[in-house]
């Protein structure tokens, strides 16, 4: 299976909720995509149902897929402390995602991209891997000759960077990842438990 590049608006429709950002056809639509997308005789999702949805929501708001996702929900089962929160706090460390954080990229699948095409550097060292996962004090960097690319420079102008985790130089255009956030500091409104018990049976 490849990554998701379809309609997103049809994605943000399937879940109800504006996953990839403000969307205005959501607000107009905002009911299931597809021919019986307004029927009310549609049966009530089971508890199988909601967990699965909470899975796909969370795989395609972060741009994951399900090996990546299963191999971080591994990795945060191991750790110590509350599982579902453990796994949104590796989510929230990889790298594709803190530069989207950061406002270096407008979307996380903009933020992959840059990293890909070698425009971001950690601790000081050029870093094409958008699932590298980030340790508190991590620096993330925008290449020298990379600052005046135009999708940057946009991005930086329009987004102003408000997580406590992060810290963000604009001279210098260089991010600190200062620690793993608290569950309450995320924005992304995913049900993580719903996805330990998926996971759990």
């Amino acid at each position: 299976m490849a990554r998701y590049t379809g309609p997103k608006t049809r994605i943000a429709r399937k879940f109800k909720e504006p996953i990839y950002g403000p969307d205005k056809y959501l607000d107009r639509k905002n009911y299931a995509p597809g021919q019986h997308g307004l029927s009310r005789r549609r049966s009530k999702l089971s508890e199988y149902g909601m967990q699965l949805q909470e899975k796909q929501k969370a795989k395609y708001t972060y741009g994951l897929l399900e090996r990546q996702f299963r191999k971080l929900f591994d990795m945060a089962s191991r750790k110590k402390g509350i599982t579902g929160q453990n796994l949104m706090q590796l989510i929230e460390s990889r790298l594709d995602n803190v530069v989207f954080r950061l406002g270096i990229a407008p979307t996380r699948a903009a933020a992959r991209q840059l990293v890909n095409h070698r425009h971001v550097t950690v601790n000081g060292q050029i870093c094409n891997i958008p699932s590298r996962l980030l340790v508190p004090g991590d620096t993330v960097e925008v290449r020298e000759r990379s600052k005046a690319l135009e999708v940057i420079t946009n991005s930086l102008s329009g987004k102003s960077m408000n997580y406590s985790w992060l810290e963000w130089d604009s001279n210098l255009m260089v991010g600190k990842f200062m620690n793993y956030p608290q569950r309450e500091e995320i924005p992304e409104t995913i049900n993580e438990q719903a996805i330990v018990e998926l996971y759990s049976k």
